[in-house]
């Protein structure tokens, strides 16, 4: 398992979703590259959100359908 997080660079705090490492993970990852400003929303995968203060505080949902939702509005 992994985390798949999206941070506004000029926002304190992250959107995080806990899933499997694979191509649905890359696809998924990817189709939200193209609909999201990439200057400013970062998309990392992550091992274990303790691991990466940077991102703190981390905003967990539980479905990714919740989480493309928030990350269109970051």
């Amino acid at each position: 398992m992994c985390y798949l997080v999206a941070k506004n660079a000029d926002d304190i705090g992250c959107i995080a979703i806990e899933m499997s490492i694979g191509q649905h993970l890359a696809d998924f990852k990817h189709k939200l590259s193209k609909e999201v400003d990439q200057r400013k929303i970062q998309l990392v995968t992550i091992s274990r959100p303790s691991a990466y203060g940077e991102y703190e505080p981390y905003r967990f949902v539980n479905t990714e359908d919740e989480f493309e939702e928030q990350v269109k509005l970051l």
